[in-house]
């Protein structure tokens, strides 16, 4: 079956859909949780599907310095490699680059830059982006963007907006001459900094060269909520509507909640996991923290709501001891429930949203996630 898009149900501007790819269905709005190093941290990927993740994101700068996107095409591409039998989106290493800012060279042609692992240079270009996201055998593939960084000046965004469009018409040149193709897509990255008229102007941009789905990046690298709000508010509802809209690295779930409010399908963060390894868990009644001395004692399970093996196996006493020892087995525990968590969190909302009730939803989930956790 070839990559294709569906909307199944609408309440104002969200909306549910399901992404058909030949490696299985995503149903939207979906959570992907981060497979940097071909894992999601502590967990194995039979227990990454238990806990109903149906797409997984992989991160390419990281597969090509090591092991190297060849080793993995040679030993069956990332799905065999990783054993995940379900949709991988891998990023184009774009924000990765922009993270290695100190390390780092751009020019028109691509980026140079230096190794975080062992200094050695090497060249990123758009067209080397695909050729290892082909390699690694991805079902939906990234454009190379550069990462707007904030704040930065008009002029600034202006130049690296250039680039950035520059790059995904030849991402996509790239993709059409590739092998294998099929079933694949391709999805542009809207860039433009926290200027309305360059997000605009590089919408129109990337839908003049025509992608399988929207990304929107350059948000949550530092702006405040206000300004995070206004740039998901002002292009969303701009996005193509038969196209998948992608809100790239944006986990926060009150950031979800007002991105799907506006139409957003595909989120990614490595924010339940990371929590979780530092003892922040999330449950029906809020965040906690898990290291807190009320907890010594607590033979209650985690969340009395969630089924999964975390909740139905073990009490916060025991849930603290292991973060307290610093046992391995907290990790996974943790990691485990907050992915779970996640996965829950957005299948019922998607029911919220065939409901017509998501505005409902979102108020509940907003007083909830407000309250926070304390140390």
């Amino acid at each position: 079956m070839p990559f294709l898009f569906k909307i199944i149900s609408r309440d104002n501007y969200s909306r549910t859909g399901i992404i058909h790819t030949p490696r299985g269905t995503v149903q939207t709005p979906a959570f992907m949780p981060v497979g940097t190093q071909a894992t999601v941290k502590a967990l194995s990927s039979e227990e990454l599907s238990d806990t109903g993740a149906e797409i997984v994101l992989a991160n390419t700068y990281h597969l090509y310095l090591r092991p190297g996107h060849e080793t993995i095409r040679r030993l069956g591409g990332l799905h065999r490699f990783m054993n995940w039998d379900r949709p991988i989106l891998t990023d184009s290493g774009g924000f990765q680059v922009y993270s290695l800012s100190p390390l780092r060279k751009i020019t028109d042609n691509g980026v140079e830059f230096r190794s975080h692992l062992d200094g050695s240079t090497h060249f990123l270009t758009a067209e080397m982006a695909i050729d290892i996201q082909m390699s690694l055998g991805s079902d939906i593939l990234m454009c190379l963007d550069e990462c707007t960084p904030y704040p930065a000046d008009y002029d600034y965004v202006q130049r690296s907006l250039r680039l950035t469009t520059d790059w995904a018409l030849r991402c996509k040149e790239r993709f059409k001459v590739s092998e294998d193709t099929q079933g694949k897509s391709l999805f542009g990255i809207v860039q433009g900094g926290m200027y309305k008229d360059l997000r605009l102007q590089s919408l129109e941009q990337l839908q003049e060269i025509d992608f399988d789905g929207y990304a929107v990046g350059g948000l949550s690298v530092g702006e405040g909520k206000e300004e995070l709000y206004e740039i998901i508010s002002f292009i969303a509802p701009l996005l193509p509507k038969d196209k998948p809209h992608y809100l790239m690295g944006v986990g926060d779930l009150r950031d979800v909640l007002e991105a799907v409010q506006w139409g957003f399908d595909m989120f990614d963060c490595v924010m339940p996991t990371r929590n979780a390894r530092n003892g922040t868990l999330f449950t029906s009644q809020g965040r906690i923290s898990i290291k807190r001395a009320e907890y010594k004692e607590d033979p209650e399970p985690l969340d009395p709501q969630c089924d999964c093996p975390t909740c139905k196996g073990y009490s916060k006493a025991y849930l603290r001891h292991l973060f307290m020892a610093r046992e391995i087995l907290s990790m996974r525990l943790n990691s485990i429930h907050n992915l779970h968590f996640y996965q829950r969190f957005f299948a019922i909302m998607r029911e919220a949203i065939k409901n017509g009730s998501f505005d409902q939803f979102k108020r509940h989930w907003e007083v909830i996630l407000a309250k926070g956790t304390a140390d």
